[in-house]
């Protein structure tokens, strides 16, 4: 997949992530590798305490890199933490989108990821 395929069925807008690093192949790569760790990081954190920060911190971290999915469904399970519900639907949901980010970083990387 290049920069100028459709992003509907990809887990990461790449016109939105080529615009975040200015087009920059190294930069990009950089931007991947801090979501990969910081993605992995925040679930293992919301598997022991569901948390609205850790959250947010992730939709936050999603949104820069164009993970639509993954910022869609941080938001939603900020929304229900907020409002003092135990997330679990909204935390599975989460789960899988960051899988599907996080399996789609590491191709796109290679062996570099």
């Amino acid at each position: 997949m290049n920069d100028d395929d459709g992003n509907t069925a990809s887990p990461i807008d790449l016109r939105h992530l080529a615009e975040q690093t200015f087009g920059n192949a190294d930069l990009e790569a950089e931007v991947l590798r801090l979501f990969l760790t910081q993605s992995r990081d925040c679930l293992s954190r919301l598997a022991v305490v569901p948390d609205a920060g850790t959250a947010h911190l992730l939709l936050g971290s999603a949104r820069g890199i164009g993970a639509t999915s993954v910022a869609s469904a941080a938001a939603a399970l900020e929304a229900v933490l907020l409002r003092g519900a135990n997330g679990a639907p909204e935390l599975a949901r989460l789960r899988e989108a960051v899988a599907a980010a996080n399996a789609f970083i590491e191709t796109r990387l290679g062996s570099r990821g």
